[in-house]
């Protein structure tokens, strides 16, 4: 009997990140990537025309936070699982991640069979997060203590790891099609939720709790 095939749906910015994947599957049979691209909206008319069993998706995209990707792919196909690629400090996002629907969270540098359990894990309707995060993520969800960044929605995170990376609002609001204005909006929402006073203390807090790398 063969063994059934899991369809991957790849979506990331990055081609060699997306031909880095394809490599490392190589060594699995029962996973194929068998749709892939490099933005959200293109991923979203895949999946409205294909069946995938599960996406990869790249916590940053050219047209929309990754995060926000996650619930617009549940929506289409509710029984996929989707594991999100991120960074080296990234529990709060796998938090923020799997809240939202996501069934793993994987360093963008995983091993090979690190990226086959996760896969396998996730659909088979469980729970997969990189070893070296397990800690850290079972910290944030035992100690009931939250810090400031989680009240931000994920717009407002979005814009906030923009500014401690240094963005000027104008390209910000560019690349989220957003108003300049509406830009300058939801940075003063996060001042004020966070009890921020400046650009640069954004980009400290942001280091200090491995939010940009």
């Amino acid at each position: 009997m063969e063994a059934h095939l899991t369809r991957i749906l790849l979506v990331s910015e990055q081609l060699m990140a997306r031909l880095g994947i394809v490599q490392m599957l190589k060594s699995a049979p029962s996973m194929q990537v068998t749709g892939q691209t490099s933005n959200a909206a293109e991923a979203l008319e895949l999946v409205k025309h294909q069946t995938y069993d599960c996406a990869i998706v790249d916590m940053v995209l050219p047209d929309k936070n990754g995060l926000d990707l996650i619930k617009s792919l549940k929506q289409l196909q509710p029984n996929l699982a989707v594991i999100m690629l991120g960074f080296d400090a990234g529990e709060v996002y796998a938090l923020r991640a799997i809240r939202l629907g996501a069934s793993g969270f994987l360093n963008k540098n995983c091993s090979i069979p690190m990226l086959h359990e996760a896969i396998k894990r996730a659909t088979a309707g469980k729970i997969y997060v990189s070893p070296n995060l397990l800690g850290q993520f079972a910290d944030l969800l035992g100690n009931g203590k939250l810090n400031s960044h989680e009240a931000l929605s994920e717009r407002e995170l979005d814009v906030f790891r923009r500014i401690a990376l240094g963005e000027s609002l104008i390209l910000i609001a560019k690349d989220l099609g957003l108003s300049p204005n509406t830009v300058t909006t939801y940075r003063s929402r996060i001042f004020t939720k966070m009890g921020l006073k400046s650009n640069s203390a954004v980009t400290r807090y942001a280091m200090q709790h491995g939010l940009i790398t």
